[in-house]
């Protein structure tokens, strides 16, 4: 192997497809491979993380193990079950900044005894766009104010227990009507508007202290024509405007804004050029599953031709190297630093504090869950919902009716027994007819909403969680089935 090679390979953060290290994970690791970004098919329970977490460490120092743990449907730790954490859009709607930093240190907490190095969040983003099909809450909200008071925690939080924080997504995606995971989204705003929106939030997490900024797969017209992830001018002014020397991280390359446009490795060596430090390759296994290893070496050939060949400087490249080693090495020194976790009821009650609900919601009779069909969420992963989980775990006797329409569901409605709709994600079209029909039939439905409230929510007997995950299922769980834990 080359130095050059070793060099390209130590800005790469790939994903891989088992729930073990594979040969050439560890061999690449061994040839100065940056470290790995985990997805839900590497978990299978918290020993196995840890064992897995732990043969990847041992490979070399400064290795770097990276995770999506947000709170709420988006975790890798608890893929199967969704977070013991509340996300984002429930904290922002409880707005109590102190509980903020206290969940997100108590979520950093569990990710650094797992051997996480890198938590990628908070989310930053600020949800302008109700349609938006992505972030919703995922954001802590539509106030920049409030985006940027939690983000801020949320850093703090996070760096407190050990663990580098990664703000995202540079320069926002909250305005997007369009998943940067299926397509490559276009914000068309003045930058007046941007800076008064989007940017403070950022700025909060820089000033907090966050070691990662995450890039966004989105065009901003109004600062460049290209894909944020590989723009100059996006990212200098990221560097010099908000004074940032952290590790730049690009969102996954596999997104099909990325890989369906340039390619994943034309957009790793575009990424470099414009001042990407750490380059996310992405999850092999889903949404387009992919060989790999294959595309570990093909981004490698790819950064190698481009310095080879004049393109990439082999100075930008030692530059984005050396931050990436400098987290790697502030990593390792945290693994072995003392740890208080938080309580472990802290997620539950966080979550239910939250809870905003109206009318009668409990249930004591006989009941069928209703779960209306709602797009995939790329982010999250595919996974079912934590709350008809917690639902009919508690309730065995309740059937439960997934996937459904207007028509199934008015059908299901008019059997007589009363009905829980769980609406897990975004409150599109299709999912307001479905929950019209159960109400026309049954009026006394209770409808949980987990996506952002809004006042024409349909329903007199509701409860809005403002996101998913094991701890708010809990939560509502709980509310709904009058019981006390």
């Amino acid at each position: 192997m080359t130095a050059l090679e070793r060099l390209a390979a130590s800005v790469l953060l790939p994903g891989f497809s088992s729930a073990s290290a594979p040969d050439w994970l560890l061999d690449w690791l061994d040839r100065g491979l940056a470290g790995v970004c985990l997805f839900g098919q590497n978990v299978v329970d918290p020993a196995q993380l840890r064992r897995l977490t732990d043969e990847l460490h041992a490979r070399r120092a400064g290795v770097l193990v990276a995770s999506d743990e947000e709170g709420g449907t988006v975790t890798r730790m608890e893929s199967a079950t969704g977070s013991s954490w509340p996300g984002h859009g429930t904290l922002g709607a409880l707005d109590d900044p102190r509980t903020t930093y206290d969940v997100a240190r108590g979520l950093g907490a569990a990710a650094r005894a797992a051997g996480i190095d890198v938590v990628a969040a908070p989310v930053v983003d600020v949800a302008s766009e109700p349609d938006n099909p992505v972030i919703g809450v995922r954001s802590f909200g539509a106030d920049p104010a409030l985006v940027a008071r939690h983000g801020a925690q949320f850093v703090e939080g996070l760096q407190a227990a050990g663990v580098a924080a990664c703000a995202k997504h540079f320069p926002g995606h909250g305005a997007t009507r369009t998943d940067s995971h299926v397509a490559l989204p276009v914000i068309e705003v003045d930058e007046a508007t941007w800076r008064r929106r989007d940017l403070p939030p950022f700025t909060a997490a820089v000033g907090a202290g966050t070691r990662c900024v995450m890039t966004a797969h989105v065009v901003l017209t109004a600062l460049d024509a290209v894909p944020a992830t590989m723009s100059a001018p996006v990212l200098r002014l990221l560097r010099e405007e908000l004074d940032y020397d952290g590790v730049i991280v690009s969102d996954a390359l596999d997104m099909r804004a990325i890989s369906h446009g340039v390619g994943r490795a034309e957009g790793a060596v575009r990424a470099l050029e414009a001042g990407v430090d750490l380059l996310c390759i992405g999850n092999p296994d889903f949404p387009d599953p992919y060989d790999d290893e294959a595309a570990v070496e093909e981004v490698v050939a790819a950064v190698v031709a481009a310095v080879a060949g004049g393109r990439l400087t082999r100075e930008r490249l030692e530059e984005a190297s050396g931050r990436v080693a400098a987290l790697g090495a502030w990593a390792a020194q945290q693994a072995g630093r003392p740890r208080t976790p938080q309580p472990a009821d802290l997620g539950v009650s966080a979550a239910r504090c939250a809870l905003q609900v109206r009318g009668e919601v409990g249930v004591r009779d006989d009941a069928v869950v209703l779960v209306p069909r709602t797009a995939v969420g790329f982010a999250a992963g595919r996974r079912e919902s934590a709350l008809v989980a917690e639902l009919t775990a508690r309730r065995p006797s309740w059937p439960v009716v997934a996937d459904a329409d207007a028509t199934r569901a008015r059908g299901v409605a008019a059997d007589g027994r009363r009905v829980v709709v769980v609406v897990d994600g975004r409150l599109d079209a299709e999912a307001v007819d479905t929950v019209r029909a159960v109400l026309d039939e049954r009026p006394d439905s209770v409808v949980v909403y987990g996506g952002p409230a809004g006042a024409s929510d349909p329903g007199d007997h509701t409860v809005h969680t403002h996101g998913g995950g094991r701890a708010t299922a809990r939560a509502a769980a709980d509310l709904i089935l009058e019981e006390t834990r």
